[in-house]
């Protein structure tokens, strides 16, 4: 396992570089407390793809759909406020998970009984003022 120690935000986008270089896979599980900067660090990792659209939470909407420059799709999940597996299958998680596209989940301890066998894990501690990412 390796570690990333964030001290400040501006330090965000060479750990999203070094992330991507690290991992093979398009699936990627974001762990934390709520708070910890899931979404700040899915935000630098989606620049760093090249997104172009604006990178929001989805906690609402369970998952946003984001375009490259290259027109390539990223999927965003955010299952915090799922109350049941059932949900995830009524938005057709297999055809987000299974499409060869980046998936970047937060909260997948929600849906753990339907993720795909191969993932990339990412934990976030907070440890006083600094982020500490365990991959």
């Amino acid at each position: 396992m390796s570690q990333i120690i964030i001290n400040n935000i501006s330090e965000l986008p060479t750990a999203a570089k070094e992330l991507l270089h690290s991992f093979h896979g398009k699936v990627i599980l974001f762990y934390g407390e709520m708070g910890a900067g899931k979404t700040t660090l899915i935000k630098a990792i989606c620049e760093e793809l090249g997104v172009k659209d604006v990178v929001t939470s989805p906690t609402f909407s369970i998952v946003n759909e984001y375009h490259t420059v290259k027109n390539e799709k990223i999927y965003h999940f955010d299952f915090y406020r799922i109350n049941s597996v059932d949900e995830a299958y009524d938005l057709g998680y297999e055809e987000y998970f299974y499409s060869k596209s980046y998936c970047l989940i937060e909260w997948p301890e929600k849906i753990a009984e339907i993720l795909p066998l191969e993932y990339e894990k990412v934990m976030i501690t907070l440890q006083g003022q600094q982020r500490i990412i365990n991959y």
